[in-house]
């Protein structure tokens, strides 16, 4: 897809997007509505009603394009070149206990590459957007990966595992590393969110394992145009690999070595 094209779907997608933000910031979620998906996994109307606006909407955008959703509303596209991968609302528990840190995030994959992504966090009317080769923005300005050069400098953000604890000896391995080296660890509970913080320099570091594609398809994007280096735990980087978000590490540039020793060392 040519540069011009891709913007001009940008632009309109975020068009989509932003009232879609507008809608979960209205939203108050009644108990009785919430239905569990699994082990810690939670649904609500609003994430339904969110994720139809967005399919509806982005279906007018880029046509040509399937989708591959959270909650499964337009069915997964297989086999299509392009896909929308979107999560109408990164953040469920958050919203239904009223902390307000949720977004949403929507990106463009050609194959298993993102070439667009954006995550809008309405409680804080941010919306991070980037597109391939076209850098990475916050509200229409250039955004870059923080500029620290050691982890005793560097604030970590992860995800604490919440149903699969296959792995939770390696991952308090890791956190114990980052909480003795670092400035600290945050949990924000949003990996979209994370993401995000990590490409404009909010946060150093940030590293979750067993995430879906629509939790992190947007911020692979904007960590990369944003100068981040992104890998699994063994320094995995191929699209697919990392799209599955089976586990990731991405990182400001300064960072990135060096946090991935601290992975590689927990991990095995």
């Amino acid at each position: 897809m040519e540069s011009s094209q891709l913007l001009s779907v940008l632009a309109a997608a975020e068009q989509v997007v932003r009232p879609v933000g507008m809608y979960l910031l209205d939203q108050r979620v009644n108990p009785a509505q919430i239905e569990t998906k699994g082990l810690n996994s939670l649904v609500s109307h609003v994430d339904k009603t969110a994720e139809a606006r967005l399919v509806s909407g982005l279906s007018r955008v880029f046509p040509e394009a399937g989708f591959l959703a959270e909650e499964g509303t337009a069915g997964a596209s297989e086999g299509t070149r392009f896909r929308w991968v979107i999560d109408p609302l990164d953040g469920t528990t958050n919203l239904i206990h009223g902390l307000p840190v949720f977004c949403v995030s929507v990106a463009l994959v050609d194959g298993d590459t993102p070439i667009l992504g954006i995550v809008f966090d309405p409680n804080r009317d941010e919306c991070f957007t980037a597109s391939k080769g076209g850098g990475a923005y916050l509200n229409g300005d250039p955004i870059q990966c923080g500029p620290r050069k050691q982890l005793a400098d560097a604030l970590i953000s992860t995800g604490i595992p919440h149903w699969d604890f296959a792995r939770m000896p390696d991952y308090l391995k890791a956190l114990t590393a980052f909480a003795k080296g670092t400035r600290g660890l945050r949990r924000m509970g949003s990996a979209a969110i994370d993401l995000a913080y990590v490409a404009c320099g909010r946060f150093d570091v940030f590293f979750e394992y067993s995430l879906q594609p629509w939790d992190i398809a947007a911020g692979l994007i904007l960590v990369s145009e944003a100068g981040g280096e992104i890998s699994g735990f063994s320094g995995q980087s191929e699209p697919g690999f990392l799209l599955s978000g089976k586990e990731v590490l991405a990182a400001s540039p300064g960072v990135f070595a060096e946090s991935s020793e601290v992975i590689r060392s927990a991990f095995g």
